[in-house]
């Protein structure tokens, strides 16, 4: 049993408020008391009888302290790079020129398929342990190019191990096996969202907690992205959509009627697709650097002013974007999509741990994880500040990891 005490916290977001000169009592991996540091108990029943006989009492100094940030979309298990595609396409080239041309996410398929496991095991740790120490305790992280059968579960797998390894954030594994349809499968595009819906059996047992399609021009269509997403909710995946990212298909409706977690992207909408996502509660996730690069932001003031729950993604990916900092995050949704800090702050904690169905994070409150982060300034605005603002210290589970 360790308790641990975190106290002259000069300014603490805690997700519900903000207090000043606060104290956070940490038992194990949860939360025991938080609150004003003049109304610290002198004990705790069940955790501590004596507040003097803590095990660790750390001083911070008056930082601004926040819960860890998460992630809610990303897609880290790749290997290669495509810099040069980057490069072309902001010169004028089209994503349907690229992919002609034997780019876009075939690609990466080829390199990742061509790359050994323990090359590829290396680069995503990398990458994971980027998140969680730019203040990211949960990613949210999806497969989706070896789009085969072991291939897909493996990273499943994969991701899962990586997970329990010392100085890695919390992982939400998505099985994105329908992304595109692989180049074995021209021409048989029924059968190839077929084979995919009968692998989500096997990516629940692996240890997927979502299945995701998507549902998009030059990917699947709304009839196949229900088959896929139907077979995934079936064996206890929750349902989540690529949505509305290049034209709109009746993705939200979609997600509407099959009670998704989450519909992603979002960056053509109409003011139907926000009513519908606000009388059906379906969440969004939006990435304000993707829509950055593709010139297409989304309607997140409206979706907000609509009580549409909102989350934020980073969206990495090798084809667009490459950021693992969820404070440069905020600061992009701020001025990109016009949210106001907290909005902002709000969607990469709580808004987050919505969308990934985890209740147990995303606010410092009794009981909850003690994923925590000191941050190297002493007020929330400091993110819309410094476009990837620092942390100095980082807690997964009452544990430091820096």
């Amino acid at each position: 049993m360790t308790v641990r005490l975190l106290t002259n916290i000069g300014r603490l977001w805690t997700g519900n408020e903000v207090l000043s000169n606060a104290a956070i009592l940490v038992h194990n991996d949860r939360i025991a008391w938080v609150g004003r540091a003049p109304d610290l108990p002198q004990s705790v029943p069940g955790v501590v009888d004596d507040i003097v006989d803590v095990d660790h009492v750390e001083n911070l100094g008056g930082a601004l302290v926040t819960p860890g940030l998460i992630d809610a979309h990303t897609h880290p298990v790749y290997a290669g790079n495509r810099y040069a595609e980057l490069a072309i396409r902001t010169s004028g080239s089209t994503s349907s020129a690229i992919t002609a041309a034997g780019g876009g996410v075939g690609s990466t398929v080829t390199v990742t398929r061509g790359t050994d496991p323990w090359t590829l095991c290396n680069g995503v740790r990398e990458r994971l342990r980027g998140w969680l120490l730019s203040g990211t305790t949960t990613v949210e992280a999806k497969t989706g190019y070896h789009l085969t059968r072991d291939g897909e579960l493996a990273d499943v797998r994969l991701l899962r191990e990586l997970e329990k390894e010392p100085m890695m954030p919390r992982v939400h594994v998505t099985f994105l096996a329908g992304h595109v349809v692989p180049p074995e499968y021209f021409g048989r595009q029924r059968e190839y969202v077929e084979a995919v819906g009968a692998w989500c059996a096997d990516a629940a047992a692996a240890g997927a907690d979502s299945v995701d399609v998507y549902c998009d021009e030059g990917h699947f269509t709304t009839e196949e992205s229900r088959w896929v997403l139907a077979s995934g909710r079936n064996v206890g995946l929750l349902p989540r959509i690529h949505a509305g990212l290049f034209s709109r298909r009746g993705a939200v409706q979609l997600a509407a009627e099959l009670g998704c977690a989450s519909a992603d992207g979002l960056h053509h909408m109409s003011d139907e697709d926000i009513a519908i996502m606000s009388r059906y509660g379906v969440p969004a996730v939006v990435s304000p650097a993707t829509a950055l690069q593709r010139g297409k932001l989304p309607p997140v003031r409206q979706m907000i002013k609509h009580g549409v729950q909102i989350a934020l993604g980073s969206d990495h990916n090798p084809g667009y974007c490459g950021i693992t900092s969820m404070s440069l995050v905020i600061a992009l949704a701020v001025s990109a999509f016009g949210m106001s800090v907290n909005d902002a702050l709000r969607a990469a904690t709580l808004g987050g741990a919505t969308v990934l169905g985890a209740p147990d994070r995303g606010v410092l409150a009794p009981g909850r994880l003690a994923d925590i982060v000191q941050w190297d300034a002493d007020h929330e605005g400091a993110f819309a500040w410094s476009f990837g603002l620092k942390p100095r210290r980082v807690w997964r589970g009452g544990i430091p990891v820096q």
